[in-house]
């Protein structure tokens, strides 16, 4: 039998990405596809396999999925080595590897060194802001200035456009830097807030992006009509949300209720007493399984602490962009 002649691997360097993926609504889309698909039977996500070095001061984790609907699968490769700035080198680099979800050729590698992850996790800010905020929103906060702080609140604006927002760091020089890129992104009016209480009493939405171990976030400041991101809670050990917020809100919610539980806000909140039974999972919401927010004086919080899922949804959205823009080298296998 003759074997069919098999299609080459596309290769796409990260500034072709950069290029052929920005942030806007159709990656917010995609990432939504991702939690829908993920809730329904058929979908496959195993725990996030992750090593840690601390030799280095390292770590490197490595997330996949199988949707069901996908023609593709992501696996991707994400390391961390947190003294490469001294030497002149990026914090975080990596790749994707897409799949056919049919034959399980490869079908393209992405030298993305990051970016998508980036785009991903601030496309899946904006889901929950959609599904999960109030539908009015006239102030935005973020806790937090680096380069996720800033992608989640542009990619909040996207879904519920905020005409004032706010940010607070524990260096207010690098919080201006953040304002004054926020504003340039989203046309809002963005100010410094001197501590984060007053950055959150203010807002409707509020984000959380810190590497925090210790919670940023006060349960007492969480007004009627207010929704939390919280997003900088993605290994054991870190929690930016007090444990008691989470009881006390009218919703909590996670993107993968066994990860929040190992690394995530729901870690720190079991690990007080609070929260034993399963909550919904964002993509319950999403798929119409859950109910989401019921009055706009609800308060929600959604704890994201990134899957898989999105890994394979933004690979495939990017792959499909490249191909579209003519973008990446075909190498024969």
């Amino acid at each position: 039998m003759t074997q069919a002649p098999t299609p080459p691997i596309l290769i796409l360097t990260e500034a072709e990405l950069r290029a052929a993926v920005p942030l806007d609504l159709a990656a917010v889309d995609a990432t939504e596809a991702a939690f829908a698909a993920l809730a329904r039977p058929g979908a496959r996500m195993p725990p996030v396999l992750s090593m840690d070095l601390p030799e280095a001061n390292g770590e490197v984790d490595v997330k996949t999925a199988f949707l069901p609907g996908f023609d593709a699968f992501a696996i991707k490769v994400s390391p961390g080595f947190f003294d490469n700035p001294r030497l002149g080198l990026p914090s975080l680099n990596g790749l994707m590897c897409v799949f056919s979800a049919k034959t399980g050729l490869v079908e393209a590698v992405l030298l993305d060194n990051g970016y998508l992850t980036n785009i991903r996790t601030a496309a899946a800010g904006a889901v929950a802001a959609r599904w999960l905020a109030p539908e009015r929103v006239e102030t935005a906060a973020v806790l937090g200035a680096g380069v996720q702080a800033r992608m989640q609140m542009i990619a909040a604006h996207l879904v519920r456009p905020f005409a004032r927002g706010w940010v607070w760091a524990r260096d207010p020089a690098r919080a201006a830097e953040a304002a004054a890129e926020i504003a340039s992104a989203t046309g809002a009016d963005i100010r410094v807030a001197a501590t984060p209480q007053e950055a959150v009493s203010a807002s409707q939405i509020v984000i959380t992006a810190t590497p925090s171990t210790t919670p940023v976030l006060q349960a007492g400041w969480l007004a009627p009509g207010r929704h939390v991101t919280a997003m900088g809670s993605d290994q054991h050990g870190k929690n930016e949300i007090a444990p008691e917020a989470l009881a006390a809100a009218d919703l909590y919610v996670c993107d993968r209720v066994s990860q929040a539980a190992a690394m995530g806000e729901l870690r720190a909140a079991r690990e007080a007493g609070y929260l034993p039974g399963p909550p919904p999972e964002l993509g319950e919401i999403v798929a119409g399984l859950r109910s989401g927010r019921l009055t706009e004086a609800a308060v929600t919080i959604c704890d994201l602490t990134g899957t898989g899922a999105q890994d394979t949804a933004i690979a495939a959205h990017a792959l499909a962009a490249a191909r579209a823009a003519g973008a990446g080298m075909a190498l024969p296998r």
